[in-house]
């Protein structure tokens, strides 16, 4: 039986464009539930995909102290984040999780008006 040989995946080699890094920064922030070392280890991601060296300069940090805020061993101050963010080109974004008139919240008041009587 002839031995596979595999190579170790480096997701940094494939993001190109910052399109594509949006979109991966965009699907680690759906997957990481809270996780802030996992959305940190995406934003090496990136960071590496763009030069490290680079990123560091444009976010007024030591590479040193961005390597380890950024390797996923742990939750960086949020200080840390938006000015990766900022070196990076890219921007957090928020919407509402459940829309302000949701059916959940319209059942509740309807339910509320008839116990009252």
């Amino acid at each position: 039986m002839a031995k596979t040989i595999t190579t170790r995946y480096d997701v940094a080699e494939h993001l190109r464009t910052p399109e594509e890094m949006a979109a991966y920064l965009e699907a680690c922030l759906e997957e990481a539930n809270g996780d802030a070392a996992f959305i940190a280890k995406a934003l090496g991601d990136i960071a590496r995909a763009k030069g490290m060296t680079q990123v560091a300069r444009d976010a007024g940090l030591s590479r040193e102290s961005l390597y380890k805020a950024l390797s996923g061993d742990r939750s960086p101050s949020f200080d840390t984040i938006l000015k990766v963010l900022r070196a990076l080109d890219l921007k957090l974004h928020a919407e509402a999780i459940r829309a302000a008139g949701s059916a959940t919240q319209q059942t509740t008041s309807a339910d509320a008006r008839a116990s009252r009587g």
